[in-house]
């Protein structure tokens, strides 16, 4: 009886073994291989239960996502033959599993291609272009064309690449002082020259408004004499003419005005003979004796 029992175990030991060895679960973020004596024989990206040999075929999973690579920070040349450290990452997706399985195999091996050949191509384009190029707008387009070379070369091994980009295009340190203190002075250079030209323009435009404020001061004068030599035409005519009407008023008239010019302050006086001819009206206002 107990042999039957150890018996029984043992065949359900046996039969758990081998119905866990005939079925794989694959997710929704991974591929399967089915390898059959450590040959590829088949691919899985259906999520769920799938069905094996049990002990004669095997399963390799694969993750389907977007992954990261971040690679350190490279030393480059760029045209003009100036050393730039270089940053990038590259996001990048498994498409061929069975091609990624037989070229490439594990995500390590994947980064340590993609490394090498980002790194040669990213030379090579950061070769044919100056550092201002990097550091303007213009740098979307390398980007661009970097992803599109190595994305041409890596999809042999099943892959494809998503995305590159240049996070950081920076100079070494012990030269970026140097390029520091030459791009300072050339700008303290141009910072002269425009208050140079500023000092000049200003100049120029004082000189200018001097030139017009006495034009317009001697036009202003020149109108202002011919205006009052009209005026006093104007007043010498009113004045002849009536004169000419009444000369005794006229004379009254001019009397009034030297007697206002000549006591026009309170203390003032005067040493006259009381016949004098200044005051004439001062008795009778008509003037007669």
């Amino acid at each position: 009886m107990r042999y039957l029992a150890a018996f029984g175990m043992i065949a359900a030991f046996a039969l758990f073994a081998v119905l866990s060895s005939a079925f794989y679960i694959v997710q929704e973020t991974e591929y399967a291989i089915v390898l059959q004596f450590g040959e590829p024989i088949g691919e899985t990206s259906e999520p769920g239960l799938h069905i094996k040999l049990p002990f004669l075929q095997q399963v390799e999973h694969m993750d389907r996502r977007v992954l990261v690579l971040d690679t350190q920070p490279e030393r480059m040349l760029s045209s003009e033959q100036r050393p730039i450290i270089i940053d990038t990452y590259t996001r990048w997706k498994i498409i061929d599993p069975l091609a990624f399985y037989e070229t490439t195999r594990t995500r390590t091996q994947a980064d340590l291609n993609l490394t090498n050949l980002l790194r040669s191509n990213l030379r090579a384009v950061v070769g044919d272009v100056t550092f201002e190029t990097l550091l303007s707008p213009e740098r979307r387009v390398l980007m661009q064309e970097i992803q599109e070379l190595i994305g041409e070369q890596s999809r042999r091994w099943g892959i494809e690449i998503v995305d590159v980009r240049i996070l950081r295009a920076d100079l070494p340190p012990e030269i970026a002082q140097t390029v520091f203190t030459r791009m300072s002075s050339e700008r303290e250079a141009v910072a002269r020259e425009s208050r140079a030209r500023g000092q000049a323009e200003a100049l120029r435009i004082d000189a200018r408004a001097s030139r017009d404020a006495v034009v317009l001061l001697a036009n202003a004068e020149r109108e202002a004499q011919i205006t009052r030599g009209i005026g006093d035409a104007e007043r010498n005519r009113i004045f002849a003419e009536a004169y000419g009407r009444d000369a005794e008023f006229f004379a009254f008239y001019r009397a009034m005005l030297a007697y206002e010019a000549a006591l026009e302050s309170g203390d003032t006086r005067l040493v006259l003979s009381p016949d004098s001819e200044f005051f004439r009206y001062f008795g009778d206002p008509l003037g007669r004796d």
